[in-house]
Order: C-alpha cells, then structure tokens, then sequence
C-alpha cells in the first residue's frame, strides 16, 4: 500500500474510531467489570460486522443500506439495544455493593455488544457509505489485496483504541464511589444515544411515508 494512502486511511479512520459514541460508552462500561479484554472482544465484534460491510460498500451492495427504511428500521433496533444496555447498567450499580470482576454477564457480552451497536447503527454505516467509500474506491485499484490492506490499515485502531478504553474502565475498580460514578455517567450517556437513535429512526420512517 502506498505510505502516502497508508497514512490517510489511518487519520479519517481516527477521526471515526475516536470520536464519543455508543461503542466507546459500552466498551468503557465493559471494561469496569472484565477490564482490557472487553474492548478487545468488543473491537473483534465490530469486526464481524464491518469486515462484511467494507465489502458490500466496495462491491455495490451497501447503497441500499441508504433507503429511509432501512435506516429507520436499524436506527429503532439500535436505540431499543442502547436503551436496554442503560438500563442493564443501572441495574448493576444498583445491585453491587462493590466493584467485582468476573461480573460481566449482567452487562452482557462484550462480543454481542460489539455486533449489536455496529449493525443496528445507523451512523456508523452512514459513514462507511459517506466517508469511508472514497477510500475504498481507492483502496480497490489494487484488487482484493488492496482492500484487505486498506482494512489492515483501519482496523487497529479500533482494536488499540476501544482496548484502552476498557482499561482505563477497569482502573476505577479501584475505587468504589469512582467505578459507581463512572458506570452512572456512562449509563446516562448510552440511554441519551438510544433517545437520540431512535428519534432519528422516526424521523427517517416519516420521510418515507
């Protein structure tokens, strides 16, 4: 891969990777109850379901993820799971007295968790079709090779990014009142994208209508 692109897909993949959202809220949830390896098995699910997304972007197949419908539909099932996922972490604030690792299957799984907030999220496939086609486009004038490069070249920073996350989650174990502080914040954050997304979803499915 040219250095030149190298370096490019690296910057606008940054300014994606780390920008707020749900995926860096849960993984830092995540990351209070099981630590690092939660933003790892985190980034590994956003994997299952972007790898296939790249393709279906690259191939043609993604320009129908555009209709209004199809948004709406995704945007409401993201915004029920991000709902739900506050809540679960309410629930765990509530119900510990104190930090405990091993605790995570009341968060549920990170690998799920993963999944679920990159294929029902509206935006994150917005941006593939908006900003990260381009680079696709690019990427394809060397084949296969190329796109499985220019992935490469996306693809760590999610992995070193949502990892680090979790472990700057996991070291308010170390405090009682910081882990419940964090967890609520966190929490109210998540239920504020659940709102948001599904908000957006309604107005989606109007403008279809």
């Amino acid at each position: 891969m040219d250095p030149a692109f190298a370096a490019k897909v690296v910057v606008v993949s940054a300014s994606g990777a780390l920008a707020p959202g749900p995926l860096t809220a849960s993984t830092a949830a995540l990351g209070a109850k099981e630590g690092w390896r939660a933003g790892f098995s985190v980034a590994v699910g956003h994997t299952l379901v972007e790898l296939p997304l790249v393709f279906a972007v690259a191939y043609g197949v993604g320009s129908a993820l555009t209709s209004p419908p199809a948004k709406a539909l995704l945007g409401l099932a993201g915004g029920a799971f991000m709902v739900f996922f506050a809540a679960l972490t309410f629930k765990s604030i509530v119900s510990a007295a104190e930090p405990e690792g091993g605790a995570s299957g009341r968060l549920g799984s990170a690998l799920a968790t993963g999944m679920a907030l990159s294929l029902f999220n509206p935006f994150f496939l917005m941006w593939w079709l908006g900003v990260g086609s381009p680079l696709i486009a690019e990427a394809l004038e060397g084949g296969v090779q190329g796109l499985l490069a220019f992935y490469a070249a996306h693809v760590w920073i999610d992995y070193a990014w949502l990892s680090l996350v979790a472990g700057l989650g996991s070291a308010a174990r170390l405090n009682g009142k910081a882990f419940k502080g964090l967890l609520a914040g966190l929490a109210v954050l998540m239920l504020y994208f659940g709102v948001s997304t599904a908000t957006s979803a309604f107005a989606w499915l109007a403008g279809a209508g």
